[in-house]
């Protein structure tokens, strides 16, 4: 493993880490800390970014161009995580196991479905 993919994979872990953490404390109301996991998962976006511009400039690339099929496969994989997210509250919170394992996987095949999108098919 090279040094810039292992350091962009431990900011990029730590980033994450926050973000969902303070996404937690911001939405689960038995915390009461919603501004401080406001606070958190600002951190975590922000550190993300900066992981991102570190990554580049490790591997002296530059940013990806922001075209309109770069914006679409962006949104297409904000829905993919949604809907993985909600097949997951689904069978957590609402004890819907069978709806929301179906729906989980339907977000599963949308985030693979993201690899040949990216890199094509040869």
């Amino acid at each position: 493993m090279k040094k810039s993919n292992f350091i962009a994979l431990i900011m990029g872990t730590v980033s994450g880490v926050l973000f969902a953490l303070g996404m937690c404390m911001a939405l689960l109301p038995e915390w009461d800390s919603f501004i401080e996991g406001v606070i958190l998962g600002g951190v975590g976006l922000v550190l993300g970014v900066i992981t991102l511009l570190v990554w580049c400039k490790m591997e002296n690339k530059k940013l990806p161009k922001m075209n309109g099929k770069n914006v679409l496969r962006t949104v297409y994989s904000v829905i993919a995580v949604l809907v993985l997210g909600l097949g997951m509250c689904m069978c957590l919170v609402w004890q819907n196991i069978v709806w929301g394992t179906l729906i989980g996987l339907l977000g599963i095949i949308m985030l693979i479905a993201l690899i040949p999108m990216i890199k094509g098919i040869k």
